[in-house]
């Protein structure tokens, strides 16, 4: 009965360019949902990068800063007489 009934609907000549409008419509509604959702995880892909390189970056000054430091007491010691002599 109901599949009669949409058949007889999408059969007429009138509905024809309606349903066809109507599906037209409803793609560009899809692809703008769609769009939206990729330009969300766009951000939280990039906000996520951001926060990988600032973890990165501070990481990379810990490791250059002990590069830096005396490896025993006698190093410490050689450096503070050059500093005091300085």
């Amino acid at each position: 009965m109901i599949g009669g009934l949409l058949t007889a609907i999408a059969t007429s000549p009138r509905m024809q360019p309606t349903l066809f409008h109507g599906a037209i419509v409803l793609a560009v509604v899809l692809f703008l949902i769609l769009l939206r959702r990729s330009g969300e995880r766009a951000g939280r892909l990039a906000e996520r990068l951001e926060t990988t390189e600032k973890a990165n970056d501070a990481q990379r000054q810990m490791l250059e800063a002990a590069a830096r430091r005396p490896r025993d007491h006698h190093e410490l010691a050689e450096r503070l007489r050059m500093v005091s002599e300085a």
